[in-house]
């Protein structure tokens, strides 16, 4: 079985491209062009440039050695922390930014959860002086107000989506409604790898300089390219596409996907979409999805404000489907003291994103032998004040 996408966008059952007949011709163009452009001699140089002297890349691959001592094993963390902005989410709009200019766009629009992709957008914008847009859910505004800060200072304009649970979903839903409304000259930058084809694909190749770098570095300290386990939160699964995706063929490579239980699969608070889900359409691609039985999407729930979405992009879902992945719900308390458990031992504040990642080490026993690699894909900065409220800091 193959796990990338084929040439129609579907990664197994799930993909395509389901979307209002306005959007046609701009997700056509996208489909028709980003292969072609991103493989360009001058795009990959412009690219991989940046990465390098902008980004900060490539970013290291680093030894957990109290963690590895305490868990019997060996623990590496990619450190998609350490990025310009405090997140993987930058490759990914370094990639669109450069997709949109060579398109002809003069307009940005965005969405965003726990602000991270929204200040990769606006950081990117403002290097190449493209106006910028980004939405985010008027819960997340209050939550993530030091992200919403940097977005502003960057020059950004942030909207505030008013509808729903007032999170990601409903961001998402209006930078949708933004793009039908201004299909010319507007590029549509998702930050994760959902939304119509080609954007799973698209997101997920711009990412896979996570793995691409994690098989060099392994090869150089441990002497060859794979490890046992690959392990990364899941929200729409853009950070976890970009560790998995060198390896989604390679058996040898155990794939582990961790999304946010909540306070509880079964609490009607959760985020669990592998545990809760059916298939449904969300965002323009056919994915699993949160859902009463008549079809309504269920409102999600995580103390993250990244993972908080009722799907999963359909790359997870086929993962899912498959059994080529584990999935793994982690609920917020185990999350939260993950978060000053990663902080205490190696000196690293993670995003709560990525402190669900690391709680698998409670539950789930690793050989000594067994060669670990987490996707530390964010920094803790932006979550301050629910840490500190959370553990009254």
């Amino acid at each position: 079985m193959n796990y990338n996408v084929n040439e129609k966008g579907y990664y197994g059952d799930f993909g395509g491209a389901y979307i209002p007949e306005m959007l046609y011709p701009n997700v056509a163009e996208l489909r028709e062009n980003y292969l072609k452009i991103s493989t360009e001699y001058s795009f990959k140089k412009e690219f991989d440039d940046l990465l390098k002297v902008y980004v900060g890349r490539p970013t290291p691959l680093y030894f957990a050695k109290r963690l590895s001592e305490k868990y019997n094993t060996k623990i590496y963390l990619k450190r998609e922390d350490l990025c310009h902005t405090g997140a993987h989410k930058v490759n990914n709009t370094i990639g669109q930014i450069l997709l949109a200019k060579r398109l002809g766009k003069s307009r940005i629009i965005a969405e965003t959860g726990a602000g991270q992709h929204g200040v990769a957008t606006a950081t990117v914008c403002a290097l190449m002086g493209i106006e910028c847009i980004v939405y985010m859910g008027e819960v997340d505004i209050k939550r993530q107000a030091p992200n919403v800060a940097r977005m502003k200072m960057l020059g950004a304009e942030v909207r505030s989506a008013k509808s729903g649970s007032k999170t990601l979903k409903d961001a998402t839903n209006e930078a949708i409604r933004d793009w039908i409304n201004n299909p010319i000259k507007t590029h549509y930058i998702i930050g994760s790898v959902v939304g119509p084809h080609p954007y799973p694909d698209m997101v997920a190749r711009f990412q896979s300089v996570i793995s691409e770098e994690t098989k060099w570095q392994l090869q150089e300290q441990e002497g060859r390219e794979y490890p046992d386990h690959v392990i990364a939160c899941v929200g729409g699964g853009s950070n976890a596409a970009g560790l998995y995706y060198h390896y989604l063929n390679d058996k040898r490579v155990n794939i582990i996907a961790v999304e946010a239980a909540g306070k509880g699969i079964n609490t009607g608070h959760s985020a669990a979409t592998s545990a809760l889900g059916k298939e449904g359409i969300i965002h323009g691609s056919k994915t699993l999805l949160m859902q009463t039985q008549d079809g309504q999407i269920t409102e999600p729930y995580s103390i993250s404000a990244g993972l908080d979405y009722p799907g999963i992009g359909p790359m997870h879902a086929h993962l899912y489907r498959s059994k080529r992945a584990e999935f793994i719900s982690i609920p917020d308390q185990e999350a939260m003291d993950w978060g000053l458990t990663l902080s205490q031992m190696e000196g690293i504040i993670p995003a709560i994103e990525t402190a669900h990642a690391f709680a698998v080490l409670d539950i789930r026993k690793f050989n000594p032998k067994e060669i670990i690699v987490f996707n530390c894909s964010g920094r803790g900065d932006k979550d301050l004040d629910t840490y500190i409220e959370y553990f009254k800091l």
